[in-house]
């Protein structure tokens, strides 16, 4: 338990906040986004490169080789008129093509050379060491056979054969590409080479420029990718310091409202209870004490004082029931929503002499407590707002369930809202308000249409609202027995 106690302190201090959750679902996917392009970026030029430098790399060497099969052609018209009228065993004619060959040399390291089959060295103008001497057996550093490999392609009749060979103008050993034709009546094997040295080292920095520009496009694509996290952070700053602004703003204004509507209803109810109930225990108080005095004088009208105390007292205890079912109706506990709808609506119009109507389909009390009283203080709030302003004469008030949700659409004949008479809303826009953030609050909708002849309000709460049978049951089971328990208080 001990160590489990830090982890929990280190994944509380770990997780995110609102702000940093909506940075973090921005800025991931354009890293993984970045990253990935980059990598592809890179592979797609890697191997690009790679393709185009291995064919700048074999259309040089083919040039090369193309190169030394024209010198060798060159050379075999040089020396073609004394080999074609020579005898095998001519001396002479071998003495002066030896000479004409030894003598054909070409840029800093061009030459040809000359082994007879038996691996004797003949001509070898720039490297005149291997003249005389028997090369059987010679291999490059790289264990490439040398001497014997050329024999053997002349006796084929000729071709190309590749090793390291020291390059004559540096002393150096370079990569070597030559091309070898045999001399057959004479058993000569006779050819001419180039260093590709120069070859590889422009393929070299060819590669080594491809591979630092991929680098820079690795880092451009990396530098872009930051500037977009550091300016998607910024936004998102920007982004959060104003939404809490504007939800510090809308929180003071939205507390003002409540407190505005706690002060209109204290003063609504100390209206009703000083303009109402207060006058009417005055009267109570009035008649009581006429009774007293008249029963001290034995007047027979002390009877009619009394009656009329105990009516004004009728009147007031109705009066202490309306108001107490204005703050909250018993009727919308006990027996639902329709019913209690149909009383607020049958009571407007005994007060108010508007003719009403009220259609409902029955709820069977499925809606949950806290939709029941939105859907009831809006039609409280709808029908304030007609008798108030609307001047209207009829009233039709319709309440019924659907596959949707529940839905509620008052309708009047009045003069519309203040906005559609091309007035101030101001009076009553306090109560629009009120209707509407109550509905915004169950994820409902208020839809308001309005004109000079008349206004409609629906109000609809979602099907989410709507409670299953058993939760039903259970609900209607606790109504009832706290139904009962006041009743028995």
């Amino acid at each position: 338990m001990a160590r489990s106690l830090p982890l929990a302190a280190l994944w509380h201090r770990a997780r995110l906040n609102y702000g940093q959750k909506i940075w973090a679902v921005a800025t991931l996917p354009l890293i993984l986004a970045a990253t990935f392009i980059a990598v592809l970026i890179a592979y797609q030029s890697s191997e690009l490169a790679r393709r185009e430098i291995a064919g700048l790399e074999t259309r040089l060497i083919d040039a090369k080789k193309e190169e030394l099969k024209n010198y060798i052609s060159l050379a075999r018209t040089a020396i073609g008129f004394i080999y074609g009228n020579a005898a095998p065993d001519d001396r002479d004619a071998k003495t002066r093509v030896a000479q004409i060959l030894a003598a054909m040399q070409y840029g800093q390291d061009g030459y040809f050379f000359v082994f007879d089959y038996d691996g004797n060295n003949i001509v070898a103008p720039r490297q005149t060491w291997l003249i005389g001497r028997n090369w059987r057996g010679l291999a490059d550093p790289e264990g490439t056979p040398v001497v014997d490999e050329l024999i053997r392609i002349a006796r084929q009749g000729g071709g190309y054969h590749s090793y390291v060979w020291p390059k004559p103008s540096t002393g150096k050993e370079a990569r070597m590409i030559t091309y070898v034709v045999g001399l057959q009546d004479w058993r000569w094997a006779v050819g001419t080479g180039v260093f590709v040295d120069d070859i590889l080292d422009r393929v070299a920095a060819a590669r080594a420029e491809t591979e630092a520009r991929i680098d820079r496009t690795f880092a451009w694509i990396a530098l872009l990718a930051l500037g977009s996290v550091v300016a998607v952070f910024a936004s998102a700053m920007g982004i959060t310091i104003r939404e809490r602004r504007l939800a510090d703003a809308k929180l003071k204004r939205l507390t003002q409202r409540i407190i505005d509507t706690q002060e209109e209803e204290r003063s609504r109810v100390a209206r009703e209870l000083h303009d109402s109930i207060s006058q009417l225990l005055v009267g109570v108080r009035y008649a009581l004490e006429l009774a007293r005095r008249r029963l001290g004088a034995n007047d027979p009208r002390a009877a009619d004082s009394l009656t009329a105390g105990i009516e004004h007292l009728h009147t007031a205890i109705s009066e202490v029931r309306r108001i107490s079912r204005d703050l909250r109706p018993a009727v919308l506990d006990d027996l639902g929503l329709g019913p209690a709808l149909q009383t607020l609506l049958e009571e407007f119009g005994k007060r108010t002499g508007i003719e009403t109507e009220f259609e409902t389909v029955v709820f069977r009390n499925r809606l949950d407590q806290e939709a029941k009283i939105a859907l009831y203080r809006v039609a409280q709030e709808a029908l304030t707002n007609i008798e108030k302003h609307s001047g209207a004469t009829r009233v039709r008030m319709l309440a019924r369930g659907d596959k949707a949700g529940a839905l509620l659409r008052i309708e009047d004949n009045g003069c519309g809202l203040p906005s559609a008479r091309g007035k101030s809303g101001a009076e009553a826009g306090l109560g629009l308000r009120n209707m509407a953030e109550r509905m915004e609050q169950l994820d409902g909708t208020l839809r308001i249409l309005s004109s000079t002849n008349g206004t409609i309000i629906e109000a609809r709460v979602p099907l989410s609202h709507m409670l299953p049978p058993d939760e039903r049951a259970d609900v209607d089971h606790r109504t009832r027995a706290a139904s009962k328990g006041g009743t028995g208080r």
